[in-house]
């Protein structure tokens, strides 16, 4: 007897064992029940990019009043700067546009009584509104320059609040190219140029008052102009992408003429600051503000047409999500209904078969049988008229069993997926907050962790000590629960190693080493990790232990490479590892770069099988050198997605950005 033939006989039992209505409900069973899982999972998947988007319009709302509540302020600033200038009382003058920006803040208001919960925007724009009370309750008796700061604290506060609308609403987080860049430019990208513009036409009006142009304001001015053009050319590159990664091929048409004359406006405008700054003719200062004022106005109708469009490409989205669940609920509907349909047609015919050899099987007992039974059946129950048996046997313990089976199954599963989810939590738990990073005054520090799976096994820390910086940055083997688990004892063992006063770095490498090899070998793993720890103070980062390459980029934008293999060895595999380690020291100049990853960055592979790389990482770095660490790390991982692509990701991904202020 063949092994595929042995196989066949438990179920071939069963069957023999069941009548044909058993037969036909334990195989729909068995039909049904993955068929329905399988349509539960996917309709909770599209469900779950609905609701994503659905999230993402109520930032978009949430925008709307903020940008003409900016508009309305850059335009009070100017306006109270100008009267200061000229000593003009301001109230009489302002009254109407101050009217106007409390209205806008009602509005606000209005939207963050509806969205304030779900965004975690209130404090903030409390916070905003009550910095604005204070400039108009105050504005006669300050000084200009009072006046001018309260100004930009108010800028400053509305761009928080719009990034944490960003952050909060997952449009810093979209899938998609079109509206990821559609997004950077509406929440990023026109703002930053907005505010270049208004400080330009700022001080173009402050020399056209003055009738003098200072070394100070034409120092200003080449800044403000470099800033321009550098913004200028960031949002023609980002919202060229979005044009060409837009399959429907409804952005370009919309947004490519306001863009080309923004640009253009911007061109020209860096043109004549330019020529003014060279120059210093007065008549020049006029033109530069004109210009500025019709650029703004460009830049507010663009920004309005982008935000538009964005909605328009979140609704279709949800659209197109909505339809496909009703096509895939149409179509399992269609062929559930074809499978009914033959299934009851084939239980017709075998019930037809059955009634036959039943009453010939009666006939037989009775001994009443006096000709050939003849069934009008060509399959093989034909064959078994001569030997045909009544055959009844209870399926109540088969479905019992297998219900039992299911039962244990789910609670397994249930089991499963709560560890999973409570050591997710801890891991996420115990990264850095961001409170924290904002606390640290010597550097700006943006950190980015996604495992691959539900548990990674990646790991960072950021702690601060009176002056000293330490910072924490491993990679267990693997992914999954056991890596994760081994990920957050070394996260444990190295804060209470700090928090008993080691701080050697050499015996804190050996210390948690010790712990990891004990508590693996416990466990029968075979995991280990790689580790490096690092201590920062005034301007000098010392480091220890073998991870990847530490990369060092400096504000002139030269890219240094340490290699840290030299620095230790593995933590798991020997149980002391104290004659392999070593330390190495960086010093860190205004402007330098530390960046810190893991290999599921420089290993990521695209849909051709190439990998990112540590050049291309470098090369994003240096093009990005002069924004924030936050904005730095954002650049990274929206480049490294971007090469990803759709292929799976395969490992944990961990950036850590350190910037000296």
């Amino acid at each position: 007897m063949t092994t595929f033939v042995k196989l066949l006989i438990p179920a071939t039992r069963l069957m023999n064992h069941l009548k044909y209505p058993q037969k036909f409900a334990l195989i729909s069973c068995i039909f049904v029940l993955p068929l329905g899982l399988v349509l539960y999972f996917l309709m909770s998947e599209v469900q779950s990019r609905v609701d994503f988007a659905k999230k993402e319009l109520l930032g978009t709302q949430y925008l709307r009043p903020l940008h003409q509540l900016s508009q309305d302020v850059l335009q009070h600033q100017l306006v109270v700067d100008r009267l200061t200038l000229q000593n003009q009382p301001i109230a009489s003058t302002t009254t109407p546009l101050q009217t106007q920006i409390t209205d806008n803040l009602q509005s606000i208001a209005q939207v963050d009584q509806t969205l304030g919960e779900t965004l975690l925007t209130t404090q903030k724009f409390q916070t905003l509104q009550q910095t604005w009370q204070n400039l108009i309750v105050n504005q006669r008796t300050w000084s200009p320059e009072t006046i001018n700061d309260q100004h930009s604290q108010i800028l400053y506060q509305l761009d928080q609040l719009r990034l944490r609308v960003g952050d909060q609403s997952n449009l810093i987080l979209d899938p998609d190219l079109d509206t990821y860049y559609l997004m950077d430019a509406t929440l990023l990208k026109l703002p930053e140029i907005q505010r270049t513009l208004a400080k330009i036409r700022q001080v173009s009006q402050r020399v056209v008052v003055n009738q003098q142009m200072t070394s100070a304001k034409r120092l200003q001015l080449v800044a403000l102009k470099e800033t321009l053009r550098t913004a200028n050319l960031d949002l023609a590159r980002n919202l060229e992408v979005a044009f060409s990664k837009n399959s429907a091929g409804t952005l370009r048409p919309k947004l490519a003429i306001p863009l080309n004359q923004l640009l253009e406006s911007n061109k020209q405008l860096v043109h004549s600051v330019s020529q003014f700054t060279d120059s210093g003719q007065l008549v020049q200062a006029e033109a530069c503000f004109a210009q500025t004022n019709q650029a703004l106005q460009q830049n507010f109708g663009l920004w309005q047409n982008s935000i538009d469009e964005l909605d328009r490409l979140l609704h279709n989205r949800i659209n197109g999500f909505i339809q496909r669940q009703l096509g895939l609920f149409a179509f399992v509907l269609v062929i559930l209904a074809i499978v009914t349909y033959l299934f009851i047609a084939f239980y017709r015919g075998v019930m037809q078969t059955v009634v036959s050899l039943s009453a010939a099987s009666e006939q037989m007992v009775k001994g009443t049988l006096t000709e050939k039974i003849t069934l009008d059946s060509r399959d093989e129950l034909a064959d078994v008229v001569h030997s045909f048996n009544n055959i009844s046997i209870a399926l109540v313990q088969a479905n019992q069993d297998v219900s039992l089976l299911n039962q244990r199954l789910k609670t397994e599963n249930m089991r499963m997926s709560a560890e999973l989810e409570v050591t997710h939590r801890l891991q996420q738990m115990i990264l850095p907050k961001k409170e924290e990073l904002e606390k640290i005054t010597d550097l700006d520090i943006a950190g980015f962790m996604e495992p691959a799976d539900e548990v990674g096994g990646d790991y960072y820390d950021v702690s601060q000590s009176g002056s000293k910086i330490r910072i924490g940055i491993g990679d267990v083997t693997g992914h999954g629960l056991e890596s994760g688990v081994v990920m957050i004892m070394a996260q444990t063992a190295v804060r209470t190693l700090l928090a008993h006063g080691v701080t050697d770095l050499g015996k804190l490498l050996s210390a948690v080493n010790h712990m990891i090899y004990d508590n693996t070998h416990r466990m029968k793993s075979h995991k280990n990790m790689t580790l490096m720890l690092l201590e920062y103070e005034a301007g000098v980062l010392r480091l220890s232990g073998q991870h990847e390459d530490l990369i060092i980029v400096r504000s002139n934008g030269e890219t240094e490479q340490i290699d840290t293999f030299d620095l230790g060895f593995p933590l798991g595999l020997e149980l002391d590892i104290t004659p392999f380690t070593a330390e190495t020291k960086v010093e860190l100049q205004l402007g330098d770069l530390a960046v810190l990853y893991t290999d599921g960055i420089t290993e990521a592979m695209n849909g051709k099988n190439e990998q990112y790389g540590v050049e291309r990482i470098c090369e994003v770095l240096r093009q990005n050198r002069d924004r924030t660490a936050t904005e730095i790390r954002q650049a990274v991982i929206g480049d490294l997605m971007q090469h990803i692509g759709t292929q799976k990701v395969f490992d944990d991904i961990t950036l850590l950005v350190l910037k000296q202020r």
